[in-house]
Parts: C-alpha cells; sequence; structure tokens
C-alpha cells in the first residue's frame, strides 16, 4: 500500500509545484502558452503511462509527468475566475473548482469501463485523449482581465504575501488541511473493502463522493456570497473534522460509509472551494497572482506525504484505519481553530456580522 501510494502522492506534490514563481511564469509567458504547454505535458505523461510496465515509470510518468501539467492548468484556471467577479466571487470560485468533481464522477467510470474491456494501457490513452481535447479548449477560452503585473527575475520567487498576517494564516489552514484532506478522498474505497462490503461500493465510492464535491463546491461559493466568506470558511473547515470525527470512525456499515461519503463530499468540496474564494479579501487583486501561487503549493508537502504517512498508520494498527481517521479528524479541528483566528482578524469581537 505504501509503495503504490507514492505514485498518486508525487502527482498531488507536482500539480502545486509551480506556485512559488507563479507570477514570474505567468509575466514571462502568459496564461496561453502556460496551458498549451498543459496540453502536451498531460497528453505525453498518459501515453507513456499505457505503456510503462515498472514501478519507477509510472511514478515517472503518473507522478511527475502527469503531475507538472496538472500544475500548467490549475493555477490559471483558477486565478482567471477570481479577476472577473467580486459580489458573486465565491460562486464563480466554486463552479470553476467544480470541473474537478465532474472529472472525478465522470473519469473513473469511463477509465474503469474501458480496463474491463481493453485493458489499463488503453484506459490510460482514452484519458490522455479526453485531456487532448478538453485541455485545448480552456488554452483557447482561459484569459486573465487585466495583464499580469511586471515581475523581475530577482522577484522570481516572491515573498511579499507572507508579509499580510490573514495570508499567513489562510497559508496554514491550506497547509494542514491537504494532510488531512487525502485521508478520506484516498482510502474511503479501500476502507470499503476492509469492512467487506459489496465489491461496486469500493469502486464506486470516490465518483460519488466526487459527485457531490460539486454540490459542496458550488454551494458553499453560493452561501459564501450571502453569510460572508470568513464566516463560511470557518463554519465549513470545522465541519469536516466534525463529520470525520463523528461518522466516519463510527462507520461500520455499507449505510454509515455512503453518509459519511456524501458528507464528506459536500463538505470537503466545499473547503475546496473556500480557500481561494476568501483569498482576495486578504490579500487585494494586486498580489492575486502571486498569493494564488503560494496558497496552492501549501498542498505540496501534504500531497507529497499524507496519503504515505496515512498509509503507514493502517500498516503499523495491522490494516485497522481507526488512527488514520483520528490522524485527519484532529487536524481539521485544529484547522477550525485557526479558521476561528482568521475570522477574528477579520471582525474582532462582532460575532454576529457578515465578514
Amino acid at each position: 500500500m505504501t509503495t503504490l501510494s507514492w505514485i498518486g502522492s508525487i502527482w498531488l506534490a507536482m500539480a502545486v509545484i509551480l506556485g512559488p514563481v507563479y507570477g514570474y511564469v505567468v509575466y514571462k509567458v502568459g496564461y496561453r502558452w502556460i496551458l498549451i504547454s498543459a496540453v502536451f505535458c498531460n497528453t505525453f505523461a498518459m501515453m507513456m503511462a499505457s505503456i510503462s510496465t515498472e514501478m519507477w515509470q509510472l511514478m515517472l510518468t503518473q507522478g511527475f509527468l502527469a503531475g507538472f501539467g496538472a500544475s500548467l492548468v490549475w493555477f490559471p484556471c483558477i486565478s482567471a475566475p477570481q479577476q472577473y467577479f467580486s459580489k458573486r466571487r465565491g460562486m464563480a470560485v466554486g463552479i470553476a473548482i467544480s470541473g474537478s468533481g465532474f472529472g472525478g464522477l465522470v473519469m473513473s467510470n469511463i477509465a474503469t469501463a474501458v480496463n474491463s474491456t481493453l485493458g489499463i494501457g488503453w484506459s490510460l490513452r482514452v484519458v490522455g485523449f479526453i485531456n487532448l481535447v478538453f485541455l485545448s479548449f480552456a488554452a483557447a477560452v482561459v484569459k486573465p482581465l487585466n495583464p499580469p503585473p511586471a515581475v523581475k527575475l530577482s522577484q522570481c520567487i516572491n515573498l511579499k504575501p507572507f508579509t499580510n498576517k490573514k495570508f499567513c494564516i489562510l497559508f496554514l489552514i491550506q497547509f494542514i488541511g491537504n494532510f488531512a484532506f487525502n485521508v478520506p478522498s484516498g482510502y474511503l474505497p479501500s476502507y470499503a473493502d476492509h469492512l467487506h462490503l459489496n465489491q461496486w461500493i469500493g469502486s464506486n465510492m470516490a465518483a460519488i463522493s466526487s459527485g457531490l464535491m460539486i454540490v459542496g463546491k458550488i454551494g458553499t461559493g453560493v452561501v459564501s456570497d450571502y453569510a460572508g466568506r470568513f464566516n463560511t470558511t470557518f463554519i465549513i473547515t470545522t465541519m469536516v473534522g466534525v463529520v470525520i470525527m463523528a461518522v466516519w470512525y463510527t462507520a461500520t456499515t455499507a449505510a454509515s460509509v455512503w453518509a459519511f461519503a456524501a458528507l464528506f463530499g459536500v463538505m470537503g468540496g466545499g473547503f475546496l472551494a473556500i480557500l481561494p474564494a476568501v483569498l482576495v479579501q486578504c490579500v487585494g487583486l494586486a498580489s492575486l497572482e502571486t498569493a494564488n501561487g503560494w496558497l496552492f503549493f501549501a498542498w505540496f508537502f501534504g500531497g507529497l506525504f499524507g496519503q504515505p504517512i496515512c498509509a503507514s498508520i493502517i500498516e503499523r494498527d495491522g490494516g485497522e484505519y481507526q488512527g488514520a481517521i483520528i490522524f485527519a479528524g484532529v487536524l481539521f479541528l485544529f484547522n477550525g481553530v485557526w479558521a476561528a483566528v482568521l475570522r477574528y482578524m477579520q471582525s474582532g469581537n462582532k460575532l454576529f456580522v457578515r465578514v
């Protein structure tokens, strides 16, 4: 389990590797060429993965190369909607991020269907062709509202966002959250198998959870526009921890596992959507590109080490998942404390105010 988990972990880490230098890259290269590079990188990675026969080859193709291609896609596509909207920024960001939920819902079923009929090689090639089509569309239509600010080579790694205390708290929430988030998102299917539930449940758990994340991402974005984005950040972050500790920890039947998958899909999707939505209020539009890069680079260490850590905990406990569940739940509850601090920095002692 630990060895296999490294493929996904490398992908998660590489998917945000562009973050520290994104402000400089987008100024020098521009959205269009970043996204065109993503088209070739992602498609080539899947084609090479389809002919791989060794674990190290999959780490290079599905891990490093596909992850770097994802980094080229992610930052332009998440920065653009933040620039075009103000009053409805939460909804816009939620809709943009919900694309990953649609992808998780549809692509896993496509890959499973092709794998069962044509084999794993062709399932990876089909994913590569789908990447080619949709990323080409993104390269054609995704544009910034305004030209990115000039960045000198000496400012390639710009640490200015870290002079903002609110951004530092937001970065910490993102950093801690990704260690915890990858536990249910990565291990729900295997947990269903651990309970000896119907095989269909395990194979479809990730797809259903991804589908419900669409609801969480868009719904949380819409709610935050009315209830306040700092308020929503605190509520949704805390609720993810509560759901993990109260529902997943006690889930031993098919019904309870489905209940957790549904709740985590909605709450976890909301967590992913609300942090970039609140970012602009923390740093302002002028620093958005650089701050976006650093905010999502906070995923790097959780993406790289989160799943292997949990795999080690599960193996240490003889295949039991309770230790890994507690690990994820406590981290999210701790994040809820930091989200409360962030809200206090914005509103002070005013409890019933929209912020």
